[in-house]
């Protein structure tokens, strides 16, 4: 993911932390390129990080939105986001109102109900009160507005050196436009309209009377248009809205396939990632792309849509294709060193906006990350292991070959067989790896590594690249491109244990520097080999056993970096916290070298913790203190929730518990000595596709196995169960 970076004169990867969102418990919507970020009343205004807002396509179309009561704050009662509606909704009552020595209107007599949803470029709300009293409420209430059309860089604390021009607000009976034209020459507008007509309305709010009889209700209605100028929003009623919706939350819901268990808190857990992974996904004209995160990261990456897709491809197929697709469309062909692109080359990060339209920022199209290349070609070679799907292979031949030729001619910049990174300009990232902050690769002393870095994890996605495309050369009849590509997997494979591999340590350093000296610093990337393969089998044990000492596993789950290392600080962004994409790889891994055990124990770890998160949910990252009996984990101040390969984390650490494997070449499903919880007696797999076919499976907890039956069987799929 993106970096907090320690340096401060860096801010267009660091977010200005002077609160934080676990004081504020933000809640969150989003929809297509559209999200908003409200306070726990369900209101937009400042305070905390400043990040609360209605954003489209990288800019704060609204950064003020509250419902008051004669200019009073509401009081909240609660909130909540039900599952498959897209909605949120939120309960508040009216504060105690007096007169003298008498309450004229008493606290609690109003019932308001708000229920916003976003969609389509729309953000629409509903006011519903009711006098619960046994008295008429005489009153008024207001709905506050504003924008500042920030783009989502200077929320974060970007400082430009100008900005554009704001226009005169246009107000009408029961509209209010708002508008700016930016630097861009773009003309952004928000549109607001009120339904009954306000009985007054200025540029920064509208007014309404409140007259309610004992058990009397009322509605209002608002709908805000995010337009940009040649990209119209078509503003509709709430109800055609929220029915658009449904409709499409069902079609999705139709052909999915779904997971249930016996357990109701693991069910609610599920749930939420399955809404999460839903909500961050957004259906572009190459196919859905998940997004990465909310509110930092609400834009398509590289890295985490691939990371996404190959954590729940077992169960999805089909927004791997999504991915796929984009990413070979946005394929860097030329040498860019403002945008770290070089041929063949996998775009790490796309931003809309103000800012990056400027180039005030290099992340309009930015091709910084080593790892988004070897992935692109991991997660081909996945998609066609699951689906089969042999001409959808051929079509992206093309691009894995480009690919490739990024590996061969750019990544291993210096030719000793492992691919590095070196930012090409200081605009650029310093450390282009997952672990992006500037302080995340150093040695054993503290000592940061300079580059060009080829990072241990990297290199594992190189191996694991080398052999997909061999795979997928083989099927598409290039079998001389194979048998090549097979060798130098096999050929650094050798090369990768001989330079990485620490015996006094039991694990991987986590790169090597410039200089080819390895930093021997215990980390969770050593973690990811697993995942990909590269690790020598009688390493594995060692490492699942440094892996699981108590520096570098939590209770929660491991570490980024090991306690006991100099830059240990359980609440970095990346020395030393717990990320749960990280750990579901490293539980895949452990699957992968026959440790179910240990994958059921990173399950169990991280389910434990995302009870305690708001809304069952994982967030992008949490802090590595030690878990303590009776206490819950620490929250990371400005992690990103929802995070879409967090979501989808729990997909992929199921698999590792079942040892699951789908093969649509084969049209079988395979579970090696699969395992469940002790506390989960069955779980259902309902509507897995298998190119073309649909079981329906149960998961029977039987001593210490796990019986597995055929519940419904459409097409032609074998189960296979290796005990």
């Amino acid at each position: 993911m993106i970096a907090q970076d320690t340096d401060v004169n860096s801010p267009p990867r660091h977010v200005i932390t002077t609160s934080n969102l676990v004081d504020e418990r933000t809640l969150v919507l989003k929809h297509g390129d559209s999200f908003a970020v409200f306070d726990h009343h369900g209101s937009i205004k400042p305070g905390g990080l400043g990040e609360e807002g209605l954003y489209h396509e990288g800019t704060r179309f609204l950064s003020r939105l509250q419902i008051t009561l004669e200019d009073q704050e509401l009081i909240f009662l609660g909130s909540s986001v039900p599952s498959g509606t897209g909605q949120l909704a939120i309960v508040l009552t009216n504060p105690d109102f007096a007169e003298g020595n008498t309450f004229r209107l008493p606290f609690g007599v109003l019932n308001i109900v708000v229920r916003t949803l976003l969609w389509r470029g729309g953000c629409y709300q509903r006011v519903h009160i009711k006098n619960h009293g046994r008295e008429a409420v005489k009153s008024w209430i207001s709905i506050d507005f504003a924008t500042d059309y920030a783009d989502i860089f200077e929320v974060r604390g970007t400082k430009r050196p100008a900005r554009g021009q704001d226009l005169n607000p246009e107000v009408s009976g029961d509209r209010v436009i708002l508008g700016y034209r930016g630097l861009d020459r773009v003309l952004r507008r928000t549109s607001l309209l009120f339904e009954p007509r306000p009985a007054s309305l200025t540029e920064s709010a509208a007014h309404f009377p409140l007259e309610l009889e004992p058990q009397q209700e009322i509605e209002f209605n608002l709908a805000i248009g995010c337009e940009i100028e040649g990209k119209p929003v078509d503003v509709r009623s709430l109800d055609e809205a929220r029915q658009e919706c449904q409709a499409e939350v069902q079609r999705y819901s139709s052909w999915s396939c779904h997971i249930g268990t016996t357990n109701g808190q693991l069910n609610a857990w599920i749930t939420r990632a399955y809404d999460d992974l839903q909500m961050m996904t957004t259906e572009l004209a190459t196919g859905p792309y998940p997004y990465a995160g909310v509110p930092w990261f609400s834009t398509p990456f590289g890295r985490d849509g691939i990371i996404t897709a190959l954590e729940c491809l077992w169960l999805r197929p089909g927004l791997a294709r999504g991915v796929l697709s984009f990413l070979a469309k946005t394929q860097a062909t030329e040498v860019n060193p403002d945008q770290d692109a070089e041929p063949g080359k996998i775009v790490h990060e796309m931003r809309f906006g103000e800012v990056p339209a400027l180039g005030e920022v290099p992340f309009g199209r930015y091709y910084g990350s080593v790892d988004s290349t070897p992935l692109f070609i991991m997660l081909a070679g996945a998609h066609y292991q699951r689906t089969g799907d042999r001409a959808f292979t051929e079509s992206l031949w093309p691009s894995i070959e480009a690919a490739l030729g990024w590996i061969q001619n750019y990544g291993d910049r210096d030719g000793d067989g492992f691919v590095e990174y070196m930012r090409m300009t200081d605009k650029g990232l310093v450390q282009q790896g997952w672990k992006d902050s500037e302080d995340s690769v150093f040695h054993a002393d503290g000592t940061l590594a300079r580059g060009p870095i080829a990072l241990c994890e990297v290199q594992g996605y190189v191996y694991a690249a080398y052999r997909a495309a061999g795979l997928m050369a083989a099927a598409i009849g290039q079998s001389d491109r194979s048998w090549e590509l097979l060798r130098r997997a096999e050929e650094l494979k050798e090369k990768f244990d001989a330079a990485f591999w620490c015996e006094d340590l039991a694990t991987y350093a986590i790169a090597l520097d410039g200089d080819r000296k390895p930093c021997r610093v215990r980390t969770s990337n050593a973690g990811q080999c697993l995942y990909t393969g590269i690790v020598r089998t009688d390493r594995a044990r060692l490492l699942a056993r440094t892996l699981f000492a108590p520096e570098s596993y939590s209770g929660w789950g491991v570490r980024t970096v090991a306690e006991s290392e100099s830059r240990y600080n359980p609440m970095s962004y990346h020395n030393g916290s717990v990320w749960p994409h990280d750990n579901a790889m490293i539980a895949a891994g452990l699957a992968r070298y026959n440790m179910p055990d240990k994958a059921l124990q990173l399950l169990g770890g991280l389910f434990e913790a995302g009870m305690y998160f708001d809304l069952d949910r994982m967030p992008e990252l949490f802090c590595g203190f030690r878990q303590t009996p009776g206490e819950g984990p620490v929250l990371y101040p400005v992690a990103c929730s929802p995070q879409a390969w967090s979501a989808a984390s729990v997909f992929l650490l199921i698999q590792a518990c079942l040892s699951l494997e789908i093969s649509g070449v084969e049209q079988t499903i395979y579970f090696t000595r699969p395992t469940l919880p002790l506390s989960l007696g069955e779980m259902r797999i309902h509507n897995l596709e298998v190119a073309g076919a649909t079981v329906d499976l149960l998961l029977a907890r039987q001593d210490h196995n796990v019986g597995i039956n055929v519940l419904r069987r459409e097409g032609d799929v074998q189960v296979l169960v290796v005990k």
